[in-house]
């Protein structure tokens, strides 16, 4: 089977990796904190203390690319809070190291934040209009990494991540005069994000452009006042004076060229 290096291994690579060794992939996963390197040996994961700056890159890229025939990006841009450095800085720093390793594919870990809120509804071949710096960086690295010719990339845009332990109503619960009721929600739950990875990997699915969203749509008010009730939280209150602005982010490509069946539903009433 392929050796597989992820580049970010946390709330989603972390268990993206133990879903792939146990499909029988060696994996290569990388880290910020010396705390989780103990935690990768358990589970198997090939343990790689690696951080991207816009500087240039801390730790042994070479031997986490070495010999991987397929190279994972999930790094968020982290471009707020005092802290911030440029996103495609860091990619294009990590671009000569992906282009001497010898690596063909790569999956690039993207958001739907690419796109405009222009209440439309967005599929792949929708043309990316990013209104917030970190969708302007992220689109961006995307085209550093597609039009590239050493190597074929797939970039995955997801929606909004949930799971178990990630619920975005928990920030919402009790609050006043929340913007776009009437605004889609794009959500899709963590283990669906693995399984269309791994869709992907499956079917040599290079080149491509995905987006990783639940098919369905409720709106914001809808979704996150039943969620609180189902959680025993303070519903939010929206604010109904400004219009409402938004997207829908069809799935669709993923449905009928990946064959993929999302598992998870955004909730029982939905």
């Amino acid at each position: 089977m392929p050796q597989i290096s992820i580049l970010g291994c946390g709330w989603l690579g972390f268990p993206l990796a133990k879903s792939l060794l146990k499909n029988g992939f060696t994996v290569k996963g990388s880290t910020t904190s010396t705390e989780k390197v103990d935690g990768f040996n358990s589970a198997g994961i090939l343990p790689f203390l690696i951080s991207l700056t816009a500087d240039g890159i801390d730790g042994d890229i070479e031997s986490f690319l070495r010999e991987s025939d397929i190279l994972i990006i999930d790094i968020p841009p982290k471009l707020r809070g005092e802290n911030k450095e440029s996103f495609t800085d860091k990619i294009k720093k990590l671009i000569p190291y992906i282009e001497t390793s010898g690596i063909k594919n790569i999956l690039f870990v993207s958001s739907t934040s690419v796109y405009s809120d222009d209440n439309s509804v967005v599929t792949g071949e929708t043309p990316a209009a990013p209104e917030t710096e970190s969708g302007k960086q992220l689109l961006e690295s995307e085209q550093l990494l597609l039009q590239n010719p050493n190597f074929k990339t797939t970039v995955l845009r997801f929606g909004g991540l949930i799971g178990e332990d990630r619920q975005p109503v928990k920030f919402l619960a009790g609050k006043d005069n929340l913007e776009n009721p009437d605004g889609p929600v794009n959500l899709i739950h963590r283990n669906d994000c693995i399984g269309i990875i791994e869709k992907i990997i499956e079917k040599n699915a290079w080149g491509e452009i995905f987006n990783g969203v639940y098919p369905n749509h409720p709106t914001r008010e809808e979704y996150y006042t039943k969620k609180a009730l189902s959680l025993g939280l303070a519903s939010p209150k929206f604010d109904h004076q400004k219009p409402s602005n938004g997207k829908a982010i069809s799935a669709e490509k993923v449905i009928t060229v990946l064959g993929y069946n999302f598992k998870e539903a955004l909730g029982q009433d939905f």
